[in-house]
């Protein structure tokens, strides 16, 4: 599920970051996390739009 790997990305940049890891790394997963957080949102949006017009 996209929680669990959201959750996931977001553990694995901070461990990166509490282990010092080099400054690339830790900007590759944070972009991925964003990646995996704007998936989310779309879904969401998605779902909303969806609702509205059960609606109607």
């Amino acid at each position: 599920m996209l929680n669990d790997r959201i959750c996931k990305k977001r553990d694995e940049l901070n461990k990166s970051i509490e282990t010092g890891q080099d400054y690339s790394i830790i900007y590759k997963i944070s972009v991925e996390l964003d990646v995996l957080i704007d998936e989310f949102y779309k879904s969401s949006e998605k779902d909303t739009k969806e609702e509205k017009l059960k609606i109607f």
